[in-house]
């Protein structure tokens, strides 16, 4: 038995590193591209990542979970696989035929009137991303982390490499050696590098992931396929609300202005603010990553102790929370040094950024008592609401207020979710939150923020004093957390005894 539970705590960190490692990578990519881009070239690229993650939620249309249900009740995986693959590679190579038949209508809706060839690069990047979801689950099926991690690794070094070539290497041959290599740099060219890059990219971890390719058996089976569609509409309807919930702000600005440069403009603006928050994104995905199996191993305990544990991981996810937005806002000018200095108009919002992603985080932790309760339909009904408030604020806000309007949706939307959730939990799941103590916390926090802003308002030149008092005001948070969460009694010790001078 703990041979096994080794084996999967093994395996669990694998993916995660890998997911998240390689999150951590592109968006560093990002500092490469605010150097490189103009900012309307930012939005563009914005807007079109925007939509890939739309369209990769409908061509998958929830085949890769109802891929894991089936596979694993099934005596012979292999034709699951099959079956699968076939589904999926009609629908993919259909959908990039489609791309290309009507590329020079689509072009102009997204902005690129004079670009066909970038709608065809995407289509064929997002089908590629969808086809290749089955055979990377059939690694995970299959309990092969190490090889799933070199193909995703093999894909994000490639593109890393590419792109630090393309932008900084062939300039730079140019200059050197005018008379071989001039020309091959163009910089009107950078959204067709970008993509180009990725489609390479995605065409070597087809590559890789031939031989698991290969496994599958069979051909398309249709009475196979038909309860595996039947499974996989609600999963498909639950992706494509959720991630229409996070792309709605890329998906609507660039529509809401008359002048369309200048909502790319905005738009880069916006997205290169939206990726100095991005720690806390991270940090929320990364704890939706671990939680659900966390919540399921748990409930297995008896009733009193499973509540107590999900109080205890809600307490401390807010806290690691409300650390990291501190530290951010405490060293946002230093870390506003990874941007040029023409995207500092968008700074503002990076706090609501970061509460949203808090209030959403939150909202994950509280939605256990849906999963639970086996009484999902009320995930899919808060995640439509969440949507539609997202769309409203946007929709009505940003020609008044601009690209703030995106930030202040994502704290709506979540915090009326996570409020939601809460009191319907209390209904059909009541857990032991620590609230008072968890709203001391988020009131230090507060109030640190609100200082933070009065020191930045008042000191706008003075940086060798706004970062030495950002330090101290972390610090009341800091000590508080200490004297009420430590227990170890050397350490309780040494925080007594400090407060006590």
């Amino acid at each position: 038995m703990a041979s096994t539970f080794r084996s999967l705590l093994q395996d669990t960190a694998v993916y995660g590193l890998s997911s998240m490692l390689g999150r951590f990578l592109n968006w560093m990519l990002t500092f490469v591209y605010v150097r490189v881009l103009l900012e309307q070239e930012m939005g563009q690229m914005t807007h079109l990542y925007a939509w890939t993650a739309v369209l990769l939620i409908l061509l998958t249309y929830g085949m890769e979970t109802t891929f894991f249900r089936f596979a694993s009740k099934h005596d012979e995986p292999e034709r699951v696989l099959g079956s699968t693959l076939w589904t999926l590679g009609i629908s993919s190579s259909a959908f990039v035929l489609l791309g290309i038949l009507t590329s020079e209508t689509v072009a102009p809706l997204l902005g690129q009137p004079d670009a066909p060839e970038l709608v065809m690069m995407l289509v064929g990047i997002v089908a590629l991303d969808a086809f290749t979801a089955i055979p990377l689950g059939y690694l995970r099926y299959q309990r092969r982390p190490w090889w799933f991690m070199t193909v995703r690794m093999s894909f994000i070094l490639l593109t890393i490499s590419l792109t630090l070539g393309v932008f900084y290497g062939l300039p730079l041959l140019e200059a050197t050696f005018p008379s071989i290599f001039a020309g091959w740099y163009r910089p009107e060219h950078h959204l067709h590098y970008i993509l180009g890059i990725n489609l390479l990219g995605n065409l070597v971890q087809l590559g890789l992931l031939l031989p698991t390719i290969a496994q599958g058996r069979g051909g398309l089976d249709t009475k196979l396929l038909r309860p595996m569609l039947s499974y996989a509409w609600p999963i498909l309807l639950l992706g494509l609300v959720g991630t229409l919930t996070n792309q709605a702000d890329k998906l609507l600005l660039p529509h809401l202005f008359d002048d369309r440069l200048e909502a790319d403009r905005l738009l880069g603006i916006y997205g290169a603010s939206y990726k100095l928050a991005v720690i806390m994104v991270l940090f929320t995905q990364a704890f939706r990553y671990a939680y659900d199996p966390f919540v399921f191993a748990k409930s297995r305990d008896s009733d009193e102790a499973a509540r107590r544990a999900y109080a205890d991981a809600m307490k401390y996810y807010l806290i690691t929370a409300l650390v990291i937005m501190l530290a951010v806002m405490a060293y946002l000018d230093v870390i506003k040094l990874l941007i040029p200095e023409s995207y500092y108009s968008g700074l503002v919002v990076v706090p609501y950024i970061m509460v949203g992603q808090l209030m959403f985080g939150l909202y994950s932790n509280l939605s256990i008592w849906f999963k639970l309760t086996d009484q999902t339909h009320w995930g899919a009904i808060l995640s439509c609401i969440g949507c539609l408030l997202t769309v409203g604020v946007i929709y009505f806000l940003t020609p008044v207020i601009g690209f703030e309007a995106c930030a202040y949706a994502s704290v709506v939307a979540n915090g009326a979710m996570m409020i939601l959730s809460y009191l319907l939990g209390r209904r059909y799941y009541p857990v032991p939150y620590e609230l008072p103590r968890m709203g001391l916390y988020a009131a230090i926090t507060l109030g640190s923020l609100i200082l933070l802003a009065l020191i930045r308002r008042y000191t706008p030149d003075l940086l060798w004093v706004r970062l030495p008092l950002g330090t101290l005001i972390l610090l009341p948070l800091l000590l508080t957390l200490l004297r009420l969460e430590v227990h170890v009694p050397a350490l309780k010790r040494a925080v007594h005894k400090l407060l006590r001078r």
